[in-house]
């Protein structure tokens, strides 16, 4: 199984394709960081048997970047991946072409399947309870690495300024001793702030807290 995937979360996409790799250890993954390097990996080598584009990343424009891979490579089965999953965006993805549309709080388990699905040729549709399109904050079981991620919609959380500092190498994807180096912290000092942080957003990792920071559209603050 050869996949392309395109995410401009470190730390979501690392995690998935060890989950992939570990599950399915004769899979291909290549990852793309945003719609550009996916287009540039794509035009080196056009054969895979799905990739899998993040809606919001940089370069999609909305559904004009899925538009772009399709007019370029017309035989190419793209899934789309997002973690706000709304009824209007999985409808269009699938009216305009898409082969799947994976909510980004499916666990690990479910994820796998639906590409394994899509691959062998079907489509896969998140359903809810009455069979409509299941939005990012359906909930069910949980598993692993697959905690499940719900997204708030009240008030965006306020941060210390040091936390906001932490918050925007988590978002992108260093490690706490990365954080602690660049910051001059101590390590224990960074898990303090992370524990902070997910605290305030509700969430039981730091990949979690990322995740919802960058889906409540937090961005983060000038690192110069």
């Amino acid at each position: 199984m050869k996949l392309l995937i395109a995410d401009d979360h470190t730390l979501f996409r690392d995690a998935l394709v060890q989950y992939i790799e570990r599950s399915n250890p004769t899979s291909m993954v290549v990852l793309a960081k945003d719609f550009y390097e996916a287009l540039d990996l794509l035009k080196q080598d056009p054969e895979q048997d799905l990739v899998i584009l993040d809606l919001r990343m940089p370069g999609m424009d909305g559904m004009q970047g899925f538009l772009t891979l399709k007019d370029l490579f017309p035989a190419l089965r793209v899934a789309l991946m997002s973690g706000v999953a709304e009824d209007e965006d999985v409808k269009k993805a699938l009216d305009i072409g898409a082969v799947g549309y994976f909510p980004k709080t499916m666990s690990g388990r479910a994820l796998l399947a639906a590409i394994e699905q899509v691959v062998a040729g079907d489509k896969y549709i998140p359903a809810g309870e009455n069979s409509t399109y299941m939005p990012s904050y359906y909930a069910d079981s949980e598993s692993k690495l697959d905690n499940k991620i719900s997204i708030s919609t009240g008030p965006k959380p306020e941060f210390t300024p040091r936390e906001s500092e932490v918050l925007s190498y988590l978002l992108d994807g260093a490690s706490n001793k990365e954080i602690a180096r660049a910051l001059d912290l101590q390590v224990v000092t960074v898990k303090l702030h992370v524990r902070g942080i997910c605290r305030k957003l509700s969430a039981k990792n730091r990949t979690q807290a990322a995740l919802k920071a960058k889906e409540m559209g937090i961005q983060p603050v000038s690192l110069m």
